[in-house]
């Protein structure tokens, strides 16, 4: 088994995107997650994970303010995704998204 710590960001992120899909016969632990505020109003974030064609939301409507970030993942927060799993962020303005994530395949 190889592991390999890896970051994927997505710059001014406003419409539903996949910002990280778990490679297939990989495993990943999400180990941070940032969303980054670059606009000069609030921004409304949701962010859903889709796993074997459901989808849920892992945040709701939640509202990062002026020149702040949301970190949902991190610290003690992890998440772990299976191969063809996807991460999606969507928001009403403009954010940066970063995700770090340990894959093992």
């Amino acid at each position: 088994m190889a592991n390999a710590f890896k970051n994927y960001i997505a710059a001014s992120v406003t419409t539903q995107t996949s910002v990280y899909t778990t490679p297939s016969a990989t495993q990943t632990t999400v180990i941070g997650l940032s969303i980054a505020n670059t606009t000069a109003g609030t921004a409304t974030v949701d962010i859903q994970i889709t796993s074997g064609g459901t989808t849920i939301y892992l945040v709701k409507g939640v509202p990062i303010p002026v020149g702040s970030s949301l970190v949902p993942i991190g610290g003690d927060q992890k998440l772990v995704l299976e191969a063809a799993d996807v991460l999606k962020v969507t928001s009403d303005v403009t954010v940066d998204v970063a995700v770090s994530v340990l894959e093992i395949s």
